[in-house]
């Protein structure tokens, strides 16, 4: 399962009715890159397929479908993705047990 936090749903929210996207579907996956050997990726979509990992997350904002490959799942499962804001820099934050390190920045993470 990949869990949302109360303002990563509503910044979802939020940015698909800005940028006028038509859904609140976002595709989760891990990518290889970085100096860890891994990094998250999150990107609106609304395209899944039977191989694809599919869940509802309804709260108070509405409705968001999240949407993992198979071998991202495998990485990601028990996942919690949040949206925090400092006065120098925002964005979405995956707080991940299954991960064994990060580099030195944070941008990329090992399992």
């Amino acid at each position: 399962m990949i869990y949302l936090t109360e303002n990563a749903a509503k910044k979802v929210i939020e940015i698909a009715e800005a940028e006028g996207i038509g859904h609140n579907s976002i595709r989760v996956k891990v990518i290889g890159g970085g100096c860890a050997g891994f990094s998250n990726d999150m990107t609106f979509d609304d395209q899944s397929s039977d191989l694809d990992e599919v869940q509802e997350i309804t709260d108070y904002y509405g409705t968001i479908k999240v949407i993992c490959d198979a071998l991202s799942f495998q990485y990601l499962d028990e996942t919690t993705i949040d949206w925090f804001e400092s006065p120098i820099s925002a964005g979405f934050k995956f707080i991940n047990p299954n991960t064994t390190g990060s580099c030195g920045c944070g941008s990329s993470i090992s399992f």
